[in-house]
């Protein structure tokens, strides 16, 4: 009977390995010496500069109609879309109508919004100007479901990030998720790596999400023997019950 003792232990320890538990794939676990959680540090936001390859779009307010037809704005905020896109050139310049060439790359949204509210109002006293930035978007690629998103609001977190993609799936490794960063001109990318189930990535350095970023997300490499549903595992019970009775049967039927 040694080998059907192995055969059941084998069992055993593969049931017990067999479902995703919270510890995997838990988000804020606090960290303790059981778990091993990671403990980051607190970190301020900063907000995100214009670089070089950015695109930029503005609307133009004036109550100056000639110039509002010249530069084929809209006199209201609420109404009309926003102008073409300007890409901010190597320079670090964009290129606008009627305007000088003006530096906006290593300024915040706000600081060249003042900027180029500045520059119009040199040529137009009642210029108003509201500025963002065109391509305000993050990519996410592995155990994800990768894709292109939009950044609809300041200061998004890893999490709304994540969830805009229908979260990690349970085969996704939580332990080592990747953003990379990219930086100035000439400059290699920054790679970000944490473990994202730890209560303490809150306000961390891996928190917030900027424009550009790509979210890498692993498969773990115990993933193909996890059941990701408890009806996958109830399957594997059954089966392996199944399997067992069959093995037991026949047994008994040789040593008669």
């Amino acid at each position: 009977m040694k080998p059907m003792r192995i055969f059941l232990l084998t069992l055993l320890a593969v049931l017990m390995t067999a479902c995703y538990s919270h510890r995997t794939i838990g988000y804020l676990q606090e960290p303790t010496k059981a778990n091993k959680l990671p403990v980051y540090d607190s970190a301020a936001y900063e907000p995100y500069k214009i670089r070089v390859n950015d695109e930029i779009i503005y609307r133009l307010v004036t109550l100056d109609e000639t110039m509002s037809k010249m530069l084929g704005t809209s006199n209201s905020l609420s109404s009309g879309q926003y102008a073409n896109s300007y890409r901010v050139y190597p320079d670090g310049t964009i290129e606008l109508p009627f305007l000088k060439p003006l530096h906006v790359a290593g300024l915040t949204e706000a600081e060249a919004q003042d900027s180029l509210r500045a520059a119009f109002r040199e040529i137009i006293p009642d210029a108003d100007v509201k500025l963002a930035l065109y391509n305000k978007y993050f990519s996410v690629i592995g155990d994800a479901h990768s894709g292109k998103y939009f950044i609809y609001k300041d200061r998004m977190n890893i999490f709304q990030a994540l969830a805009l993609t229908g979260d990690v799936m349970n085969s996704g490794d939580r332990r080592h998720i990747r953003i990379i960063r990219p930086r100035d001109e000439g400059q290699e990318p920054e790679v970000l790596e944490f473990d994202i189930r730890t209560n303490t990535i809150i306000d961390s350095k891996y928190y917030y999400i900027y424009p550009n970023d790509v979210i890498y997300v692993a498969r773990t490499k115990d993933s193909f023997y996890k059941v990701p549903t408890y009806t996958g595992f109830l399957g594997l019970i059954t089966s392996s019950v199944a399997l067992l009775t069959t093995v037991l049967n026949y047994v008994a039927f040789m040593y008669k």
